[in-house]
This record gives structure tokens, sequence and C-alpha cells, in this order.
């Protein structure tokens, strides 16, 4: 009877042959112990987080929720994942960056006529403020070409400028058309015959009026004068000469400014700071094309796009041409025109 009853038990394959019992129960018991043993090993991993009765989970779990609430880059609604990011809080440094030293302009021969020198340290200082701030520490600037000394040659200009290629220099292109108009260009790279477009966004159009001391007489104080002791005055009733018209009764009012008389050129501080007489417009980098540089040995151009150029200049520095360009956004340079005469170039290098 036991027999019987145990192989009734025992499952049959699919031959018939009965399955030894030996074999069968070593199978049956060594899922359930793997089973036991994986929930013990469950349980006390899970078990510091889920029980509040373990005091060591708690002082571990507290302090790094407080570390995290801590963080100010924690929180999720500030995170940039589940809400808008939100940088942690910063105050400013109270480093102060030193004040610039004059800029020295060197290059220039001894038999030099002054006349000819088109880059004055006025106008220098005007394009220093827009030139990359790592160059702006550079106070001494040095001439690379100029029509005057090098002769009437965009090879040579070219040819000078080779050697300074590489170097992470800027460059300061200076023209002067045949009314006296002085403009030009920062470049970032030196120019060179290239088939293709070179230079960054750095570059920028510039250009630069002089005025007359009859003309700045007739202006008013800029905003940034110092107009602590401009004095106003008004006459109400003045007395009327022959030459006055009575049918203008606005004669009777005559507002009159004083002020002191301009400072002279060697008591202007040098630096940041220039002459009013200069009138300065720059014209940065768009950012619609990348046309900035594009130089052959037949021309040299600054911006462009849609048919025009920003600056052209021919080979010979007789003719050049300026207009408006999707590159910068400028107008054109020259007071002659789009086309205009070419009286002097000099470029300057701002670095080693």
């Amino acid at each position: 009877m036991p027999n019987n009853r145990y192989h009734d038990e025992t499952p049959m394959s699919s031959s018939g042959n009965s399955t030894p019992a030996l074999s069968n129960s070593t199978s049956w018991a060594v899922p359930t112990i793997s089973t036991a043993v994986t929930g013990l090993l469950r349980r006390f991993s899970t078990e510091p987080s889920t029980h509040s009765g373990n005091g060591n989970g708690n002082h571990h779990n507290n302090t790094s929720n407080h570390a995290k609430s801590q963080s100010p880059s924690f929180s999720p609604a500030q995170n940039g994942i589940q809400g808008v990011y939100t940088p942690p809080h910063r105050t400013a440094s109270p480093f102060q960056p030193p004040p610039l030293y004059p800029v020295t302009l060197k290059g220039w021969r001894e038999n030099t006529d002054p006349s000819a020198q088109l880059l004055s340290r006025a106008l220098a200082e005007e394009i220093r403020l827009l030139v990359p701030p790592r160059l702006q520490l550079c106070e001494e600037w040095n001439l690379v070409y100029s029509l005057e000394q090098d002769g009437v040659s965009l090879g040579t200009l070219y040819k000078k400028c080779d050697d300074l290629r590489g170097l992470r220099n800027g460059f300061v292109l200076v023209v002067k058309d045949g009314e006296g108009g002085l403009f030009g260009a920062y470049l970032t790279e030196a120019p060179h015959p290239a088939p293709h477009y070179f230079g960054t966004g750095e570059c920028f159009l510039w250009r630069a009026t002089i005025l007359s001391s009859s003309l700045l007489a007739n202006l008013p104080p800029p905003p940034s004068s110092d107009t602590t002791n401009l004095q106003r005055s008004t006459t109400i009733g003045a007395p009327r000469n022959q030459n006055q018209n009575p049918a203008h009764p606005s004669s009777l009012l005559s507002p009159t400014f004083s002020q002191p008389p301009p400072k002279s050129p060697s008591s202007i501080k040098s630096g940041a700071s220039t002459p009013e007489r200069i009138r300065f417009k720059a014209f940065p980098y768009s950012g619609i094309n990348d046309y900035m540089m594009l130089c052959e040995t037949g021309f040299l151009s600054i911006g462009g796009g849609d048919g025009h150029y920003g600056l052209w200049l021919d080979d010979t520095f007789e003719k050049g041409v300026s207009s408006s360009c999707p590159t910068f956004g400028n107008e054109p340079l020259s007071e002659e025109g789009e086309k205009f005469d070419i009286i002097g170039v000099e470029v300057w290098s701002i670095g080693n």
C-alpha cells in the first residue's frame, strides 16, 4: 500500500515512465529557499526607510533631507526639469578693473608730416572702448601699414600684415576720403588674400566726424558734460535797437548761456575719456550673415550681402565704395556718397 500511494503522487513523464521521487523533491525545494532568501534581503534593505521605529534610519534620512533643503538648486520646482530653473543668489564681486592707461601710437617716422597721420589718440580712445576687453588693456598700438610711408599698394599691405597672422591681435583700418572724412573698421584677423570670407562677430565698422571749433560753439553742451557752473539768464523787455525787427517779439527773450572756457587739449584726461569735438559712430555685427572680411589681390572688403559692401577698397587705393550692408546694418561711411576718393589708408595692430 505505501508503495502504490507513492507512485500515484509521482508525476509521469511524457513517455509514461515515472520520475524518481528524490530528484523531484529537490527541484521543488530550491525555488522555495531562493524565494525566502530574496524576500528577507528585500525586507532588510527597505526596512530603515519604511519603518519609523529605527532611529538610525530616521537620523540618516533627516540629515539627507536637511542637506537637500539647504541646497538652492535642489527644489524640484527650480531644477529646470519640473519647473523654471532659478539660479542661486550670488553677490557681486567687489573687484573693480583698474583704469586704462592712455593709448600710445607707435610706428611713425620722424620725417612723416603730422598732417598725413590719420589716427589720433583721441580717435583711438573711441575705438578702444568697443574692441574686446582683452585688447582694451593694450595701451600700445603699432602702425603696420601707412599709405604715406609704405606706398600705394594693397599687396604691400597684405605683406606687412602677413607677419602678424596667427596672433590674437586686433587690427584697425583707417581710411580718409577726399572730403577729409575718417572711417574704417575693426578687424579680428590680419587682412590677407583668401577664397572665402573670414573674421568673427567682433568686427565692426565705424566713422568719425571731427567737429570744427565754430560748429562746436553753436552746439549745446552734451549730457555728459559738467553743468555745475552753467548759468542761464533771460532778459525780458530789453531795449530794442534799430537792427531788431519789431515783427518778431521773440527777440525780446534772449536766453544766453555762459560756461567756463573749454579746457586745453593738454588738460584733458587720457584714458577712456576723449575730447568732445569727435562725433564717433560704430556699426557692430548684426548677425544676419557672416560676411565679415573678404580679401583678394584686387580688392579688400568688409561686410557684404545683397550685392553691397560695407567698405570696399581697390588694389591701388584710389577708389572706394561704402554702402549699407546686412552684415553690419551700417549707413554709407563717406560723406561723398557710396563712391569716394581715397586720400590715406592706415592699418594698426593691437596686441603683440
